[in-house]
């Protein structure tokens, strides 16, 4: 009896360690090994991006099956959003369960939930936003009176022009009045109205802000110039707590795609990642760019799969600030356990999240 005990021990202990090296690849991952219920890959995942070169990752990784692969059994569906609160909004509400999106709309959807919204599992680009402005305006001093756009009241970049223009004096309105009227509006739209001279420039993530450049205007703030070292995260890849608690070995499967197309992009020469980019832009029914455009927009990001925890607490006083997000905690807001267990499954260093706790 003792020895037949051992066996099925072993066995248990044998299906366990190749779920956990596998991580998503075995539907037997979901049987039950040692009496207790182990949490089933889930039927479909519904991923939310942007057709935006800061979502490269996205797009490469639904463009040449990585996601789909990773993923197994799971079906993959996808939806496209202009800007990150009406896509966490989604996220809130059920219709979709992944999404790449900036950090302050997770950020503050998190705060504003007290933790039960979603989680920050990795990230995914870095860099790339900019305040392009026209022919004209060449200091900060002269912002006051203009008309600017971002994508989205309350999206990452929103904030970051918000957060500038106060760090200079000057007053902004989440409605009307201030010293510059800030309008948010769709990219798509930001463009017309720059070319049509309706609007003075824009704070915009790539490849906005080569196109603004290509229409006249100019890099008034490189972003990177308003963090230490230059870094700071524009896209990461978050899920919402009820999915990750419920399927956390497909959550490791989307962790282990965005990795492997974080390395896709690196590996790949600016030609290639812009040919695929763009492709998928296309086929998702986004107006298609030449590829040189897109090849300057690449150049101006970083991809990785390190969400830069450290930027959050920041990110949060911005948003408070400006009076968009509220102040709270941000304790547990990033959870890179999915994100070390695929990096040590492949030899790699995990990383080291120093989360700024709010």
């Amino acid at each position: 009896m003792i020895g037949r005990v051992r066996l099925v021990v072993a066995r248990a202990a044998a299906v366990a360690a190749l779920c956990v090296a596998t991580g998503w690849a075995l539907s037997g991952c979901a049987a039950n090994t040692a009496g207790a219920a182990v949490p089933a890959p889930a039927s479909v995942v519904r991923l939310g991006y942007f057709d935006d070169v800061t979502h490269a990752p996205a797009l490469v990784g639904v463009r040449e099956g990585i996601i789909r692969a990773a993923l197994g059994a799971t079906a993959l569906t996808t939806e496209q959003f202009n800007a990150g609160p009406a896509e966490i909004e989604a996220l809130n509400a059920g219709a979709i369960d992944a999404a790449y999106v900036g950090p302050s709309p997770a950020i503050n959807a998190y705060v504003a939930s007290g933790g039960a919204s979603l989680r920050i599992v990795a990230g995914a680009t870095e860099g790339g936003a900019a305040l392009v402005v026209r022919s004209g305006i060449d200091r900060t001093s002269q912002l006051a009176g203009a008309t600017l756009a971002t994508p989205q009241l309350g999206n990452t970049q929103d904030v970051a022009l918000r957060a500038f223009l106060t760090s200079h004096g000057l007053r902004t309105s989440l409605t009307t009045g201030g010293d510059v009227t800030i309008e948010p509006e769709s990219n798509a739209l930001t463009l017309a109205q720059f070319e049509q001279g309706t609007i003075d420039g824009a704070w915009v993530p790539e490849p906005w802000v080569t196109r603004l450049v290509h229409a006249g205007g100019h890099v008034l703030v490189d972003e990177s110039t308003q963090w230490p070292r230059g870094t700071y995260p524009t896209t990461v890849l978050v899920v919402s707590q009820r999915f990750l608690a419920e399927h956390p070995a497909t959550v490791r499967a989307l962790v282990a795609a965005d990795v492997r197309s974080v390395d896709w992009l690196t590996a790949h020469t600016a030609a290639e990642d812009a040919r695929v980019v763009g492709a998928q832009m296309a086929a998702d029914g986004a107006k298609s760019l030449p590829a040189a455009v897109l090849q300057e927009a690449l150049r101006n990001v970083t991809f990785s799969p390190d969400p830069i925890a450290s930027a959050y607490s920041t990110e949060l006083a911005h948003a408070t600030a400006a009076g968009i997000g509220r102040g709270g905690s941000i304790r547990g807001i990033v959870d890179v356990s999915q994100l070390d267990a695929v990096l040590r499954g492949a030899h790699r260093s995990p990383i080291t999240v120093q989360e700024a706790l709010g």
